[in-house]
């Protein structure tokens, strides 16, 4: 098996190919300009992979910096970045150890990154680097899996993604006892002569409850301003398959 995010840097649109990026683009807009502060000029985008919502938030007015643990994520949102400039920082670091230049008005965290932390504790971490980095009343919006997706969907379920060139077999296998779920991807490659290239990647996501998210929220310094179930503003979270939180940071200036 291949380090984890080593092939899927080259297959992340496949992988999230059901994900509307402009519409979660808007969503991060919206609730930045309703309830963050008067003029938010600098975002985090922490765990930014190939930088796709990185972007379309730079083409939404924002100065942009993007954290990520992979280089190889970080390689293609570089390469976008250079047919394309918008002026982004992408720094190459652990989201539960990352360090900045200095202060944020706002940080968002897409793409359920925080499922891929294993231990609570290192939620715990993540959230308040983002606290001391943001400015008193900046925004932090971050989402995740909920346990509803990894019991119904995930563990019921695997998954066959196509596009041209490229199929991937995506299988599941959910621990109850951990509440853990690895994710085994396959890639099929077609090359010039018509055979297939084969590449196999796993990838693990943890289960949190709503009430451990939001002891940590509350732990960590913020105040919770609210909960989506999706990019629609919709608030039907007892049935939803992902949590979007809103969170203020809660210190003196």
């Amino acid at each position: 098996m291949n380090e984890q995010y080593s092939v899927i840097s080259q297959y992340y649109e496949l992988l999230n190919s059901g994900m509307d990026y402009e519409a979660y683009a808007d969503f991060i807009d919206k609730i930045i300009k309703e309830k963050g502060i008067e003029k938010t000029e600098l975002v985090l985008d922490l765990a930014c992979g190939t930088g796709k919502i990185t972007r379309l938030l730079a083409d939404r007015g924002y100065d942009m910096t993007g954290v990520d643990i992979s280089p190889e994520m970080l390689s293609v949102a570089r390469e976008q970045d250079y047919d394309d400039p918008k002026g982004i920082l992408y720094l190459c670091q652990d989201m539960r150890e990352f360090e900045l230049y200095g202060t944020v008005d706002a940080a968002v965290c897409c793409l359920d990154s925080i499922n891929y932390l294993l231990k609570t504790a290192d939620v715990e971490k993540c959230f308040r680097l983002v606290h001391n980095y943001l400015v008193p009343d900046g925004i932090f919006i971050f989402d995740v899996n909920t346990p509803r997706r990894f019991t119904e969907e995930y563990a019921k379920h695997d998954y066959i993604l196509e596009e041209e060139g490229v199929l991937l077999a995506w299988q599941n296998y959910y621990n109850e006892k951990n509440k853990t779920c690895d994710f085994v991807l396959s890639f099929f490659e077609e090359q010039q002569d018509g055979s297939y290239e084969r590449y196999d990647e796993i990838q693990r996501e943890k289960i949190f409850s709503m009430r451990t998210l939001k002891s940590l929220i509350s732990k960590c310094g913020f105040e919770l301003l609210d909960i989506y179930s999706d990019l629609d503003f919709s608030v039907n979270i007892d049935k939803s398959d992902k949590w979007f939180f809103v969170c203020r940071c809660a210190k003196q200036g």
